[in-house]
């Protein structure tokens, strides 16, 4: 197998810092010799690539930072060639004259750190326990963020020093130390200003409410809010569409919903809803909820803070999971941790009782996919000049198995014998992290973008003329989505921002996002191929506007066989078709594609003559094992669901509130729970 070049991204980072580190060698040498021309242009040289290196290549600052050679210290030894190089320029006696301009440097970095110790102490008061969206919390002062500036070092020591590299430069042209002690000047003057702000910023009256403070509006909310059920999430950046599936379902739930988030960064991943979003980061915070009228809380996901929220006895826990598919993980050993397992049909119920991971069938709850009441079902075979097909590929996993994703083995088979055929056009949408475990699985993706790109400039046809329309519905959209944050917002100012919303703004932005989804389709030139990587459009718009779905294991089939259209699974396993099939139930009404796609065409012949399509009938059946029934609707069954858990919580309360009255005092036993002291909570 051919060694893979580097990707360009490594080749420029690799530039960069040769560029870099050539700049300070020939800086250095033009001030031992001295060398004004080069001199000059080795600290432009060296200045500019600085400034590429905070715009593009924040990684190498991170490496340079490890090798303690950090923006301060680049900028130190930059102005201290300067002065050498104004030493070694001027007569001897003279060198009393550049002392002032020494001491003045030394000043000027004494004020930068300042700064950054100040800017620190402002950032601990804008650090508050509990982050909100969608509350009003206008009683804890919130106020704008400082500039961005004042609070990233890099920045501030590269504009701020700026003035007194500039007038060093000009002393060792004119061998004028006049403009030296000009440019030092300015940059004191703009250093102590910048001070000065952050110094306003820890007055009494300009800071933000403290942290007991924020604690007890916290507790106040909670008593007046009065939560019943809520959604619990954990996780990584990529991860936020695994909670954001659930936001719809849970919002047309009965009671009183919230969302309840650990990451401080994940307020802002969490798609447009009406749903009060709490994110709580330490465990003692969390606690509080023991005590509040939240009954049932769902989960999405597992993970490493699951389990600090499982402790707290007054709630109830059900895990939902983000999908459900054959692969080990829609069966993991840590659903027995909750209370209950709500799964989408009979499929996975049986997967639990064969997986042996100890989740009792009495805990597993049927709710159907609440999510999938958006997918259209099939209505025959393609209409149009082309039949369009999705790839939707999963990732590569944690466990290494060659069977979880296609991508790297047959990937890109798959979609040269896809894009052979004229009358395809291919949608493909990866998974969002493929390539994050496996290099290969991130080549091999990029190979396919390639493929497609390529076959796309083969392909032109006339783009329609309702560019306008998409350009339109895109601005409404972001309107309702975007709160207007500025680039140097920290998570205080968008707290303020982001108060109650407008009633029915998350209703506004369905229509929006269903306009926009509409127009989107509409706007592409027919048949042409298209990558899918942001979050619009969605996986289930996708599914709307495809006859053909090929995909792994994943979720995906699972949710696809809502719309009853065909579907393939790639085997990349290893494993015989007799033996894929028996292992992953999911693959009882595909087509079975081997890593070399020569099934392809014929795949392709079924969907365009349904009357060779030999398995719809399987779909229904499979369908109905995975999905459950139709009636009643998933969302009612949910709901239901939703009740019954509450119920279990309120009754598990009032028994616990009997014991304690039963028993001796609480006072007498160090250490026990009073649960009576929990609130009692709106059905």
């Amino acid at each position: 197998m051919p060694v893979p070049l580097p990707r360009p991204p490594a080749l420029l980072k690799g530039l960069v810092t040769v560029v870099l580190a050539a700049a300070f060698a020939a800086q250095a040498v033009a001030a031992l010799l001295p060398h004004v021309p080069l001199l000059l242009a080795a600290t432009a040289v060296s200045l500019a690539t600085e400034g590429v290196l905070h715009r593009w290549q924040r990684g190498v600052l991170a490496l340079f930072a490890k090798s303690h050679a950090d923006i301060t210290v680049r900028h130190v030894l930059r102005d201290l060639l300067l002065v050498v190089g104004l030493l070694r320029l001027g007569e001897q006696d003279r060198e009393t004259v550049y002392t002032p301009l020494v001491a003045g440097l030394l000043a000027f970095y004494a004020l930068h750190c300042a700064i950054q110790a100040v800017s620190v102490l402002v950032r601990r008061t804008r650090t508050l326990p509990v982050v909100t969206r969608n509350i009003d919390a206008s009683a804890l002062r919130l106020s704008p963020a400082p500039s961005a500036l004042l609070r990233r070092p890099g920045h501030r020591l590269l504009v701020f020093g700026l003035p007194a590299t500039a007038g060093l430069l000009a002393a060792a042209t004119g061998d004028e130390p006049v403009h030296a002690a000009a440019g030092i000047a300015l940059s004191l003057a703009l250093s102590l200003t910048g001070l000065g702000a952050l110094l306003f910023r820890l007055l009494p009256g300009r800071r933000p409410a403290g942290e007991q403070e924020v604690l007890d509006w916290f507790d106040a909310w909670l008593a007046a809010y009065r939560p019943t059920v809520g959604l619990y999430f954990s996780g990584g950046s990529s991860s936020a569409y695994q909670a954001n599936m659930w936001l719809e379902p849970l919002a047309r739930t009965d009671g009183r919903p919230v969302i309840v988030l650990r990451e401080r960064f994940m307020v802002q991943k969490i798609a447009a809803t009406d749903i009060p979003i709490v994110c709580l980061p330490k465990v003692s915070t969390l606690m509080r909820l023991e005590h509040s009228t939240l009954q049932a809380l769902i989960h999405p996901s597992n993970s490493g803070k699951t389990s600090q929220v499982l402790r707290i006895p007054t709630i109830r826990h059900t895990f939902v999971n983000h999908g459900e598919s054959d692969k080990l993980s829609s069966c993991n050993p840590y659903a027995k941790a909750y209370d209950e397992v709500w799964v989408a049909g009979p499929a996975a119920r049986e997967r639990y009782a064969l997986a042996e991971v100890g989740v009792e069938d009495k805990d597993v709850v049927e709710t159907g996919r609440p999510q999938l009441d958006g997918v259209l079902p099939r209505t025959g075979p393609p209409t149009g000049k082309h039949t369009t097909v999705l790839y939707a590929p999963t990732w590569e996993g944690w466990d290494g198995n060659p069977g979880n994703t296609s991508v790297i083995a047959a990937g890109e088979n798959l979609v040269r014998a896809l894009l052979a055929d004229p009358g395809v056009r291919l949608l493909y949408k990866p998974h969002p992290l493929t390539g994050s475990v496996d290099p290969r699985a991130g080549a091999a993706d990029l190979r396919v973008r390639e493929l497609i790109r390529a076959a796309n400039r083969e392909r032109t046809g006339a783009r329609p003329a309702c560019g306008a329309e998409l350009a339109r519905c895109a601005q409404e959209l972001d309107r309702l989505t975007r709160a207007g944050f500025r680039a140097g917002a920290d998570t205080v100012e968008r707290m303020m921002l982001q108060s109650a919303p407008e009633p029915g703004r998350a209703e506004a932005v369905r229509r929006a996002t269903a306009a926009w989804e509409e127009a989107y389709w509409a706007s592409l030139p027919e048949g042409e191929h298209q990558v899918i990587t942001d979050v619009r459009p969605a996986l289930y718009s996708c599914f709307n506007v495809a006859d053909l779905l090929i995909s792994d294991v994943s979720s995906v089939i699972s949710d696809f066989l809502a719309s009853e259209k065909p579907y393939a699974v790639a085997n990349t396993s290893g494993l015989s078709e007799e033996d894929f099939r028996a292992a992953f139930p999911t693959v009882a009404a595909a087509t079975v594609l081997t890593p070399d796609a020569a099934g392809i065409p014929a795949l392709l012949e079924t969907v365009r003559h349904p009357e060779k399509d030999e398995l719809a009938a399987v779909r229904a059946e499979l369908k109905l094992r995975l999905l459950g029934p139709a009636d009643p609707p998933s969302q009612q069954r949910f709901n239901e669901a939703v009740r019954a858990l509450c119920e279990k919580a309120r009754e598990h309360r009032s028994r616990a509130a009997e014991r304690l009255t039963a028993e001796r005092p609480a006072a007498e036993l160090p250490g026990q729970r009073t649960e009576t002291a929990v609130p009692t909570a709106p059905r």
